[in-house]
This record gives structure tokens, C-alpha cells and sequence, in this order.
């Protein structure tokens, strides 16, 4: 509708996680490093956290796209799932065509000679679990287990679990603690700082094909910040709405007083952001755990 008002040739502030719009901040480049160096040396359960918004899902998908022919990925968003739905949907992404009626131990054998021929073959294998902090304890204790498929020096399976603060809480349960143990890199999406926040608006305005990527005035920039608290899905959203608030009322540029009314309209409190009321720029790191080495239906992608 505000497309070409604005001469833009494709939406810029969609909410779907499109990997072409992901912006790299320096949190998004070190924990795409920090991926990256724990598939390529074996480091068996990463595990990325990030509150609602931050971009977890985009990252994912963004890596998973640059992968090589040499990593088969196999991709699960959906955590809500029992041990056995888990299984079917983790085997069929390893292309492994077993029977719908086999047994575990089947499963098992079969995952484990796979996993064992592709490592053989300089293959590496990587299960990739969205939205981890919803996974049931019986769920995580089983893919601890797939976790340990290895050979005397290296791991066969590497895993990453995506999930939000909430996974933190659940992995320092007494029962999972060796689940935990198990976790070798941990990194954190964080929200956009204060700086970057105008970079990232204009970055989508460009990738969207505008002609002008100053659409938003600075007071408005700064009002989406105060009120997004730099959670990307937040602004997306909030910038979304005040183009087509800025169509209608004819506006070429896009001022506070236009955020303003979106934010009313919309009924923005920033505790809805958060998972404890705290401020996501904030609310850092990791509880009883080292510091970490710092560097977002389910099937099976290859790069």
C-alpha cells in the first residue's frame, strides 16, 4: 500500500526472519563465530540465547544458508513434540527411510552408523533445535545422549540449541546437570544498541530498494529506541506501522509525533519484551556458568 509513496520496490520491516535483511552487529558476528567454531572443531552442544525478537531464528537460518555441501542440518522449530515424534522427525531429516514401526534401539543404530559413515567421509552432521527453551527434561536428556555418538577425539553430532533466557533456567536444574556439563560455547543475541538502531533502519530501507533511507527523522529514531528497547522484531513492527500511518496522512518523512500515535495504536509497553521485566540491554550473561568464548514443521537443509 505505502510502496510506492515511499518508492520502496520490496516491504522493508516485514516480521518474518528473512535471511537477505539480517543485519550484522557485532553480537550477531560473534555468535555466528561462535557457531561456526564449534561445528568446524567438534565442540558437540552450543547453545544461543536471546529474548523475543532478537533474532534468533534469522541468525539460524542465515547460517544454515551459508553451510557447504560437506553439513547436513537437520532444522527442528518446533520443541513441542514427545521422544518419539522427536525421533521420527530427526531421522526423516537424516534421510535415514526407516519404517514408521521401528523400534528405538533401530532408531538408534541407525542414527549411529550414519552419523559414524559421514564422519568417515569428512562429513559433518549438525541438529539444529529453535525455541530449545521449549523442549521437555525428557527431550533434552535424550538429545544429550544422541550427543554422545562420537569417536575417541571427536564428536559425530554437533548440536545447537536456540532458545530464550528461559533455556538458562531450565539447563541449571539439578536433573540436567549433565546436560549442562555437557555444553561447551555459550553466546547471547543481544538487542541493537542505542547506536545502532538509525544504521539498522536505514539498512532495511536500502535492502527494500528505497530511494531515500532517511524516511524516519532522528526525534523518531530515538522514540522507537526508548520505546523498542533495540529488540528488532519491536521495531520492525513499530516502523512497519508508522509507514503506513505516514501514507495515509501524507507524510514523506516519518516523525515522532507518527511513532507516537503507532506506539498508542498499537498499545506498546516494554514489558511486553521482556521475559523477567528487565531490560533486555541489561540483563546479561549467564548465571553459575564460565564466562563464554563470546564470538536467532522441521526438516533437513543442506548448503
Amino acid at each position: 500500500m505505502y510502496r510506492d509513496f515511499y518508492k520502496l520496490k520490496t516491504i522493508p520491516f516485514g516480521l518474518t526472519p528473512d535471511p537477505k535483511y539480517i543485519f550484522k552487529t557485532e553480537s550477531h558476528l560473534e555468535v555466528t563465530a561462535n557457531l561456526q567454531y564449534g561445528i568446524e572443531h567438534s565442540k558437540g552442544i552450543v547453545v544461543v540465547l536471546g529474548e523475543v525478537g532478537t533474532g534468533k531464528t534469522t541468525t539460524l537460518r542465515s547460517m544454515i544458508q551459508q553451510f557447504g555441501q560437506d553439513i547436513l542440518a537437520v532444522y527442528i522449530f518446533n520443541p513441542y513434540l514427545t521422544v518419539a515424534e522427536f525421533f521420527e522427525l530427526f531421522t526423516d531429516g537424516l534421510k535415514l527411510g526407516l519404517p514408521r514401526s521401528s523400534s528405538k534401539a533401530d532408531l538408534l543404530s541407525a542414527i549411529g552408523r550414519t552419523l559414524a559413515v559421514r564422519h568417515a567421509k569428512g562429513l559433518r552432521t549438525v541438529l539444529v533445535v529453535d525455541e530449545a527453551h521449549g523442549l521437555s527434561n525428557a527431550l533434552l536428556e535424550e538429545i544429550r545422549l544422541l550427543a554422545n555418538f562420537e569417536t575417541n577425539s571427536e564428536k559425530l553430532l554437533q548440536v545447537i540449541l536456540c532458545g530464550q533466557p528461559e533455556l538458562r533456567d531450565t539447563l541449571n536444574q539439578p536433573q540436567l546437570r549433565q546436560l549442562k556439563q555437557r555444553v561447551s560455547l555459550r553466546c547471547m543475541i543481544e538487542p541493537l544498541a542505542t547506536h545502532e538502531i538509525n544504521k539498522y533502519i536505514r539498512f532495511r530501507l536500502k535492502t527494500a530498494g528505497a530511494e531515500r533511507v532517511d524516511l524516519f527523522a532522528p526525534e523518531a529514531i530515538e522514540l522507537i529506541g526508548q520505546v523498542s528497547l533495540g529488540i528488532p522484531r519491536i521495531i520492525n513492527n513499530i516502523c512497519d506501522n508508522a509507514l503506513l500511518y505516514g501514507y495515509a496522512g501524507g507524510h514523506r518523512t516519518i516523525t515522532a509525533e507518527v511513532i507516537q500515535e503507532v506506539i498508542q495504536a498499537l498499545d506498546i509497553s516494554v514489558n511486553d519484551f521482556t521475559s523477567n521485566g528487565e531490560n533486555p540491554m541489561e540483563a546479561k550473561g549467564w548465571e553459575e556458568t564460565p564466562p563464554a568464548v563470546t564470538v536467532s514443521a522441521a526438516g533437513a537443509l543442506q548448503g
